[in-house]
Parts: C-alpha cells; structure tokens; sequence
C-alpha cells in the first residue's frame, strides 16, 4: 500500500510517510525525505536517518563486541563505556551493588596511570597508617579537552567518544 509524495511526485510506500502526513491523505501528503529535508545513510546497511545524531547512535550497532569488562572480564561489549555501565550498573557478576560498583571503579581508574588525567581528585600516595577519605567524590571525572565533569565513568567514555573521537582505553 502506497502513494505519490505531494512534493517530490514519487511513489512511495506506506512507511515512507510519518502518521500525520499519512493521514492528510492522496494528493496532500509528503514522505518523510521531503518533510526532513536532509537524510543519513548508514554506509553499512544503507538506513537511512534524519539527523546525524541517529545515525552515529546507530552506527554502534555495527561494533564489534570485543570489549571486556575490567572487573569480570566477559568479553561482550561494543565499547569501553558499555563495558564500565555494565559493572556501574551492579549487575556485574565480580562486583554487585550499584554503590559498591562505583566505588570499585572509582578505585581501578585511580590506580591507572593513564587515567589520572581524566579525574577530578586523583588520591595521592598513603603514608604508614594515616586513613584517608577514599570516598567517591559527587564527579570525580573530567574531560581535559573541554572541561565537562561526570559522575560516572561511563558518561565520560561515551563523551570523549563522540564529541571528541576519542575512545579511551581502560586497561593500562
């Protein structure tokens, strides 16, 4: 079932037209190329999308899903920042409990080198028994490119991976 776009004069089927132009009816309604305008094609499927947005959200469906998780090491995720929900979440089988989770990779990211530069309060060395407050400040990570604070790590990942193209590494 299908019908001539008012604009462009193609013949198109019924998904090629939102509900609200659908329903304008023959001779009225316009498909969704010519409504958005401008379209994204997925260079490995050939969807198409209306913002650039979907379609880099998209896009990570074709990722290979060779991440591992720092803390169980279950090699399933399609990048580090799903790698470190899956342990925030507290679903991770080596680390259970959403507020144990954080803490855990609060503490793995402090003890990596290359990561130090991505936290807000990087704890310093310990003397003898002094006891320092080792508790998760509220955002203890940042993105040294343009300032954003985060209160997960995974927010950060995701960050530095698509506003700035960078996919940060978690193991050293």
């Amino acid at each position: 079932m299908g019908r001539t776009c008012w604009e462009c004069g193609d013949w198109k089927e019924r998904y090629d037209f939102s509900g609200n132009q659908w329903r304008k009816g023959e001779g009225s309604s316009r498909c969704t190329d010519c409504v958005h305008g401008v379209t994204y094609q997925c260079h490995e499927c050939y969807r198409t999308f209306n913002t650039q947005n979907q379609l880099n959200m998209h896009m990570q469906t074709h990722r290979p899903r060779n991440v591992s998780c720092p803390v169980c090491g279950e090699t399933r995720f399609r990048s580090g920042a799903n790698a470190v929900q899956h342990v925030e979440s507290g679903f991770c089988s080596g680390c259970p409990g959403a507020d144990n989770a954080r803490q855990q990779i609060y503490d793995f990211a402090s003890s990596k080198s290359h990561m130090r530069r991505y936290m807000t309060d990087v704890p310093q060395l310990e003397y003898g028994d002094y006891d320092y407050d080792n508790s998760v400040p509220d955002k203890p990570y940042y993105c040294p490119q343009c300032g954003s604070s985060f209160r997960q790590l995974s927010q950060l990942l995701q960050h530095q991976d698509n506003k700035h193209g960078n996919r940060m590494r978690l193991m050293g």
